[in-house]
């Protein structure tokens, strides 16, 4: 998981990662995966995202898992939330408002503390990973979450020479490979990256993917 480099991005204020905003590709397919109000959303490597805050505003319940406890208190404090926060397992569990954030590695996470997640949101999670991760976290994916869920997954594509990751490189093909499996996967849009702050850092041959993934015990929609 590469704890020690994520840990101290988090330690170091270095975290260009974080939007600050919404996630523009949330707001306008987040609807693809017809969601009910009352569904849990399960956020991996959620950080502080305010993606979240948006998520619960429409009535869900989000749980995400977090490496690095600074980023924990952080979503809270920056919304003037004081959490609950015990030992659940391998993690701490920061908890309050609908909001559930267990500060751990996801790879410890078993499908029991997933409170029967309807759906799930993968910003910033795959992309994060070298692909030798990328491949135990959709099996990982795969086994804790339900049978029956559906997803919104970003991605991030370009010539591996042209940019030292992370973000890493996710082509389509990888996606199909590593969760067709277990997922139907359907490409929603697909573009020329428009991120100025990746632009800045010298990440400029890339497309940004959306897909919807489903559960292939609901059948293809």
């Amino acid at each position: 998981m590469q704890s020690d480099f994520w840990q101290q991005r988090w330690q170091s204020n270095e975290i260009g990662f974080h939007e600050g905003a919404v996630n523009r590709f949330l707001a306008e397919h987040w609807s693809a995966l017809a969601p009910r109000g009352d569904e849990t959303v399960f956020v991996p490597l959620c950080g502080k995202a305010v993606d979240m805050v948006w998520l619960r505003e429409r009535g869900h319940r989000v749980l995400g898992v977090e490496l690095s406890s600074i980023a924990c208190r952080a979503f809270f404090t920056e919304r003037g939330i004081e959490p609950t926060v015990t030992e659940t397992g391998a993690f701490l569990h920061f908890s309050s408002d609908g909001f559930d954030l267990f500060c751990g590695d996801v790879f410890d996470l078993q499908r029991g503390q997933l409170l029967d997640a309807d759906l799930f949101y993968d910003r910033a999670a795959l992309i994060a990973l070298p692909p030798d991760v990328r491949e135990r976290y959709c099996a990982h994916l795969g086994e804790i979450i339900r049978p029956d869920a559906r997803g919104l997954l970003i991605t991030l594509d370009y010539p591996a020479q042209a940019f030292d990751g992370p973000p890493f490189p996710v082509s389509d093909e990888e996606v199909h490979r590593r969760l067709g499996i277990r997922f139907d996967i359907d490409r929603r849009y697909q573009a020329p990256l428009a991120n100025e702050r990746l632009i800045k850092r010298g990440l400029k041959s890339a497309t940004e993917s959306v897909f919807r993934l489903t559960g292939k015990t609901r059948g293809s929609s």
